[in-house]
């Protein structure tokens, strides 16, 4: 099921998804609130956990966030290692984003590529 979901996605490394991001992509932190407090958050990622990805960026959806404007929206999913988002990314691609892809690596590469990373803060999910 993950090689079919990344079959389908173009994989961004981390410097290459904070050059998108810096160019007006959306990176969605998917990761769990715990999972967050004990590695970190990414300050300019949007967090919206897993569990209720799709409603929240569907556009077509009256749970939608403001954010979630169009099928056009360039999502770039991260999580801790990379699995969890190819596959979140794929499920988006399926509503209809199709330019929505993932972080290879996750927030580890991410982390260690030196890109911004802050304490876990208390927030707010969307």
């Amino acid at each position: 099921m993950l090689a079919r979901a990344r079959a389908r996605l173009r994989r961004l490394d981390p410097p290459d998804a904070a050059s998108a991001v810096a160019a007006g992509a959306l990176l969605v932190d998917i990761r769990p609130a715990a999972q967050r407090a004990a590695e970190g958050e990414i300050p300019a990622a949007l967090v919206i956990e897993r569990n209720v990805l799709e409603w929240r960026l569907d556009p077509t959806s009256d749970a939608r966030l403001p954010v979630a404007t169009g099928d056009d929206l360039h999502v770039i999913v991260i999580c801790s290692e990379g699995y969890t988002s190819s596959l979140a990314a794929a499920a988006l691609q399926e509503l209809g984003l199709c330019r929505a892809t993932d972080v290879i690596g996750g927030y580890h590469a991410w982390a260690a590529a030196g890109l911004p990373t802050a304490a876990p803060a208390e927030r707010v999910t969307a």
